[in-house]
């Protein structure tokens, strides 16, 4: 088993900032991608970032490159996503996710967190 807890979500105004953490823990061997996904109020989860343990490249959504970074520190187990430039349509809650590989569908991702909240203000 992998557990998985995001941390970093909050109330920002349009043009702000915010950094959430997902620290991991338990049998990360297993897991060689990691992802943020978001999920607001009446839609479905939509993919975010992804990004391969020990470097490779990130991928992104469209709605968010330029503005979000995901970055991972091997030794602590913990993936970060540095969003800036914030929207209001990117309020949703933000979930962490992995799987044995980097991939864009929710579907690749076996373990998740409990989702941290992301609202931004107009």
């Amino acid at each position: 088993q992998v557990q998985l807890v995001e941390s970093g979500g909050g109330l920002v105004q349009a043009g702000g900032s915010l950094r959430l953490s997902c620290a991991a823990s338990g049998r990360t061997f297993w897991t060689r991608g990691m992802g943020w996904f978001r999920q607001a109020p009446g839609k479905e989860r939509e993919f975010v970032a992804a990004i391969r343990w020990s470097g490779g490249n990130a991928n992104y959504a469209d709605s968010v490159k330029g503005r979000f970074t995901i970055s991972e520190d091997n030794a602590k187990n913990t993936v970060f996503l540095q969003m800036n430039s914030l929207k209001p349509e990117d309020t949703a809650v933000y979930y962490c996710a992995a799987g044995s590989s980097v991939s864009d569908s929710p579907g690749a991702y076996n373990y998740w967190g409990q989702g941290t909240q992301v609202t931004v203000s107009s």
